[in-house]
Order: structure tokens, then C-alpha cells, then sequence
């Protein structure tokens, strides 16, 4: 007996020997690689983070002061005089109009003589009008808010059902052979390039709804929100129909087995399965919607207003950091404002993919699955 346990410890350590892994070289320095490009992307992401909010920063800190330019009173100036000339120097006169003297202008600073760029820049915020440029500049961010609440809302109606169901269709109905086409061809549009597709709203898009519709505004929310879909629908549907394929092949089985058809199974079973990752699917499809800039820019009409009418134009975050960044005055208070939507746009969209990969598809899904 002993003999025996002693033979089975000897090819144990043989096997435990043979298995046991060897130093590689290469694998090694292959590893240690993705480790720091790994670190490299997580630390990148930090420092854009940290970037963005320090240029936020100065709004808050911003001050009230009071507008100390000093206008010369004319009543006290007096014309300079050279050598022993001095005769008061009388204006110029042609024909009958008397020129103004120009020691009687009042001389201000023009880095002063400009009020503090709302100096309660905070109290604004909140308002209803995006005037960055005139004499008394306000920073309201709720025709903004409004505007990329109402671009969102439009193109996740329209991108979420369609994806859904195209990914409902290629998982469970499509046949094998015309599966391996409609997935690269859904996905290719992920492709696209944003200002292409905004371009072919702009020109397309833009008149045929025109002319359905018959609205004034050639460029509004509606508009921009079908562009939006367009580049939504790629991302949902690919999750959606990952989602939809990881569902066991057994819940399948036992529902045909009990007599249902494919398409009651795939409408009672396969998708309420589904449901954590579709739900995944939507919210990372919100983030691709929130923080595009290039197709609102170009098919919303930018217009900041407040409107519940989603044919009339509106104006997103992205778009006004994307329309104005290139024109502010580094430092200025319109400079820390802009920084201060990035602020929001970044806080948004990392919160949506943060829900949607850490939660929904680790917890829900693993729970529903039974894993």
C-alpha cells in the first residue's frame, strides 16, 4: 500500500514537473507589454480627466469685482504744451462743424474699460439664454441641456427598436449562411465617418423631411436625430445580438420542446433572457449620442432655444465646444465655461459605460444565467 501511495506522489510531482510552467523570455516581455499599454490607457484617461477639470476650475474660484477703469474727466485735461507756447489750443474747425477735441473723449483702458465677463458667471448658469458674446454675457446651459435631451431621446426611439429587432432577426431567425452577412454589414456603418454622416443629413436628410413635413426650420432636432440613430444603431445592435447569442441553447430547447413556435420563443424567452445586456446596449448607444459633435453640428441648425417641438433647431454641449473652443480667449470666463460642459459630457458618459459594463453586464446578466 505504501509502495503504491508512494509511486502515485512520484508521478504526481512528475505531472505537477512537466505542467509547471517554464520561463519564457518572449512571453515575458510580450506580457509586461499589455500590462503597460494597459496602464498607459487608464493613466491617459486620468490625465484628460484631470486636465479638463482644471480648466473648469477658474469659474468657480472666479470673483466679483468691481469695474475700476478710470475715465479721465475732460473738464481737468489740458493740452500739453512745448517750450513757451502756452496758448490754449482751440479746436479745428471745418466749415461749420467744430471738431471734437480730443483731449474731451474720455481715454478707458480697453482691458479695463471691458466689464469683468460676468463677473457672476455662477448666478447664470441656470438660465435660458446662451449669449457668450454681447456687453452683458450670460452662460445658460439649459437650452443646451434641452437641446442634447431632446437629440438623445429622438434618435434612441428610433435607433433602439430598429437595432433590437435586426439583432433579434440575425440571432434567432436569419439562416447561418445569411447571418454572416447582415452582422458585417450592420457593423460596417460604425465605420462611416461622423461628418459623413452628418454631411448626408445636411443634404439629404434635411430636404426630404422638408418637403414630407413641410416645417420652416430646414435643420432641427428631428433632423438631427435621425442622423444620430444612424451612428446608434451600429453599437446596439452589436451588443444586443452578442446578448442574444449568449443565451443558453437550452432555454431555447425547452421552449420549443414544450410547444411553443421560434417566434413566441424568441419574443418570451430569448428576450426577456437578453434583457441586461440589451439594456447594456442602450445606455452605451446614449453615451455615443450624447457626445457626438460633428452630426448635431452640422443637421440641428444651432440654434440655443428652448423648445418642446422637435421640429424646430436646437444646440448641443458637443456642438457648442466644437462651434466655439477654436474662438475663446484662453483663460476667459467663456474659455472655463466650455471646459465646464466637457466637464458634464465627460462625468455622463463615463457614468453610462461605467453602469453598463461594471453592472448591468457582470451582475445582471450573470444572475439571470445562472452562472
Amino acid at each position: 500500500m505504501k509502495t503504491q501511495e508512494k509511486n502515485n506522489l512520484e508521478k504526481q510531482s512528475f505531472r505537477d514537473s512537466v505542467m509547471r510552467k517554464q520561463f519564457r523570455l518572449s512571453e515575458f516581455l510580450i506580457e509586461k507589454f499589455i500590462q503597460l499599454i494597459a496602464f498607459l490607457s487608464i493613466a491617459i484617461v486620468l490625465l484628460i480627466f484631470i486636465f479638463v477639470f482644471r480648466e473648469t476650475l477658474p469659474i468657480f474660484q472666479h470673483s466679483e469685482k468691481p469695474n475700476t477703469s478710470i475715465i479721465a474727466d475732460s473738464t481737468k485735461l489740458k493740452p500739453e504744451t512745448y517750450g513757451e507756447n502756452t496758448e490754449e489750443l482751440k479746436p479745428e474747425t471745418y466749415g461749420d462743424v467744430v471738431a471734437q477735441d480730443s483731449a474731451k473723449k474720455p481715454e478707458v483702458n480697453d482691458s479695463e474699460s471691458r466689464k469683468t465677463e460676468n463677473e457672476g458667471s455662477l448666478s447664470t448658469l441656470l438660465s435660458k439664454d446662451w449669449l457668450p458674446v454681447s456687453d452683458e454675457p450670460r452662460y445658460g446651459l439649459l437650452p443646451l441641456l434641452v437641446g442634447t435631451l431632446k437629440i438623445t431621446i429622438i434618435s434612441i426611439l428610433i435607433a433602439a427598436p430598429l437595432a433590437i429587432l435586426a439583432a433579434l432577426y440575425t440571432s434567432v431567425f436569419a439562416p447561418k449562411r445569411l447571418r454572416e452577412y447582415i452582422k458585417p454589414a450592420v457593423e460596417l456603418l460604425a465605420s462611416f465617418p461622423s461628418v459623413v454622416i452628418g454631411f448626408f443629413a445636411l443634404t439629404i436628410l434635411a430636404s426630404v423631411f422638408q418637403d414630407i413635413f413641410g416645417y420652416s426650420s430646414r435643420l432641427n432636432a428631428f433632423v438631427g436625430g435621425i442622423a444620430m440613430a444612424l451612428a446608434a444603431i451600429p453599437v446596439i445592435y452589436t451588443i444586443t445580438e452578442d446578448a442574444l447569442s449568449s443565451v443558453p441553447k437550452t432555454y431555447t430547447e425547452a421552449s420549443l420542446g414544450l410547444g411553443a413556435n421560434l417566434r413566441q420563443t424568441a419574443f418570451m424567452i430569448i428576450l426577456p433572457a437578453a434583457t441586461p445586456g440589451i439594456f447594456a446596449a442602450i445606455l452605451l448607444g446614449i453615451g455615443r449620442v450624447f457626445g457626438e459633435t460633428m452630426i448635431v453640428l452640422m443637421a440641428t441648425g444651432n440654434a440655443a432655444i428652448i423648445s418642446a417641438n422637435p421640429f424646430d433647431s436646437v444646440r448641443t454641449f458637443s456642438a457648442t465646444i466644437g462651434a466655439e473652443m477654436a474662438e475663446v480667449v484662453f483663460g476667459d470666463t467663456h474659455y472655463s465655461v466650455l471646459f465646464l460642459i466637457g466637464s458634464l459630457l465627460f462625468i455622463f458618459t463615463f457614468s453610462l459605460n461605467a453602469i453598463a459594463e461594471f453592472y448591468v453586464k457582470n451582475k445582471l446578466v450573470k444572475k439571470i444565467q445562472g452562472k
